[in-house]
């Protein structure tokens, strides 16, 4: 069309841009934009909500809001484009910050807002807020919609709601594949195995076919809770029973399964023999077993082929130098760490979330900044006597530097989890459940130590990390030590 000298006009462009969108090219996204801008388009209202969607879906936030906040009229297509770019960009707190400021301008949130802003509830554990989010979807009608029903569902069990989230799956009328799988896999992650089993089998019993995310959830399920036979089984019966090809997701917990099982051998083999080609994330599960297991001969045969398929994670060199580290081999810690600087890998930094009074608080290791730190700090020396009178021992050998023994001590007590449970221990009644967030795998001297806590204070304290979550109780944790 350019080429023939024709003139795109307000209708042309927001066409063009759903194809840039449609691609994920940022590239050619910001070239329309330029073009726009040379036709004077750029301010129309359906080709800035466009520009807006179309940034947005391809990862620069920032862009799309500064074509939002130069638009002259903001409709319910562009607030729920700027909403749903946040929360699928990972934006969780910007995502609720600006839902609260749709609905104080008066419009009511649509299907795709209701869903984005449900994920970032769970992403936040903000169970508050999901509550009144879900006592909207009621109010609204939007409660018999299937795939509302099950983004409230999955809010409820990311924000360790197990309970809430079956009751409302048990009265959702038509539930489809995906509203199975997705509490096939709630169960999953609160390490209740043997139920997703159960419910797979009510899922095949009421005639409403698998596909292979259901298999992803089963088997992810087994794997968070050692069930290897039933595991080996179910994938077995993915092309026998119901003529379903294995895809990379579906071998990536059938090898996940493997290496927690101490199954190292068996699962290399697996991922040799597999007809797709392995991915990092695979061969970083083998990876992991071989922290756990203390395999340092094979830790290092598997990370040279890791390096190369993703050289720039820094978590696989991170998990590297854990299991060297472990082994008292500081020269390769050393040398890991190097190899991650010169490559540009950069650590992502841990943290916790804890929501209270419908405020998400964030923590990060040994932080500070927060205004009741004094509070928090003082909470955690106050447990520090009952916890070793209990048997807590830090394990030192998890701190990954050589410096002395008190200081690897120090550096464990103030991790973000046990900030934000000091936090949430100060700031609620006794009796009230503790739910914190963590965006990595809690490590193991946390997780000796809040079972201790739990015990002490007489609470429930629900961990949710990076892989599935944790119900501490009177000293014990629902994961039996396996995770």
């Amino acid at each position: 069309m350019m080429q023939k000298g024709l003139r795109p006009d307000k209708y042309t462009f927001p066409f063009a841009l759903k194809s840039c969108a449609g691609l994920s090219d940022l590239k050619l996204g910001r070239l329309v934009h330029q073009h726009s801008v040379c036709c004077g388009c750029q301010h129309d209202v359906f080709v800035s909500a466009a520009l807006v969607d179309t940034y947005a879906k391809c990862g620069d936030i920032e862009s799309a809001r500064l074509v939002f906040d130069k638009m002259p009229v903001r409709d319910l297509v562009s607030w729920t484009s700027m909403i749903s770019g946040y929360a699928h960009n990972g934006c969780n707190g910007e995502t609720l910050v600006f839902f609260d400021s749709m609905c104080d301008s008066g419009i009511r949130p649509n299907r795709v807002g209701i869903l984005s802003v449900l994920l970032a509830c769970g992403n936040l554990g903000a169970l508050r807020k999901g509550e009144w989010l879900h006592s909207y979807v009621i109010q609204t009608g939007f409660e018999f919609d299937v795939l509302v029903a099950t983004a409230v569902m999955d809010m409820y069990t990311k924000c360790g709601s197990l309970d809430l989230a079956r009751r409302l799956f048990d009265g959702t009328p038509g539930k489809d594949v995906v509203c199975w799988s997705a509490m096939i896999a709630s169960y999953g992650i609160h390490g209740q195995g043997r139920k997703s089993l159960d419910l797979f089998d009510d899922m095949l019993r009421v005639k409403v076919m698998p596909n292979h995310v259901t298999f992803t959830c089963v088997l992810s399920a087994c794997s968070h809770s050692g069930l290897l036979e039933e595991g080996k089984r179910c994938f077995e019966s993915m092309v026998k029973e119901f003529g379903i090809v294995p895809q990379l997701n579906n071998y990536a917990c059938m090898v996940d399964l493997l290496s927690r099982s101490g199954q190292l051998s068996e699962a290399e083999k697996l991922i040799e023999s597999m007809p797709v080609e392995p991915d990092a994330s695979i061969w970083g599960s083998l990876l992991g077993a071989c922290r756990i297991y203390g395999n340092l001969d094979l830790a290092e045969r598997i990370a040279d082929r890791i390096f190369e398929l993703d050289p720039f994670h820094a978590g696989y060199h991170v998990l590297l130098s854990n299991i060297y580290a472990a082994k008292s081999r500081w020269k390769e810690v050393e040398k890991v760490r190097k190899l991650m600087v010169k490559r540009g890998a950069n650590k992502v930094q841990g943290f916790s979330l804890i929501e209270f009074k419908n405020v998400v608080h964030k923590f990060g290791v040994g932080d500070r900044s927060h205004p009741q730190s004094g509070k928090i700090y003082a909470a955690l020396a106050e447990l520090a006597t009952p916890m070793k009178r209990l048997g807590y021992v830090p394990l030192t050998d998890l701190v990954l530097h050589d410096i002395e023994e008190e200081a690897k001590e120090e550096a464990l007590l103030y991790h973000s989890e046990r900030l934000a449970i000091a936090f949430g221990l100060i700031n609620t009644s006794p009796g009230t459940p503790i739910r914190v967030t963590k965006n990595l795998r809690i490590c193991g001297d946390c997780h000796n130590a809040i079972k201790i806590i739990s015990k002490i204070v007489n609470r429930v304290v629900i961990v949710r990390d990076m892989h599935r979550f944790h119900h501490f109780e009177d000293g014990l944790c629902s994961c039996g030590d396996y995770w």
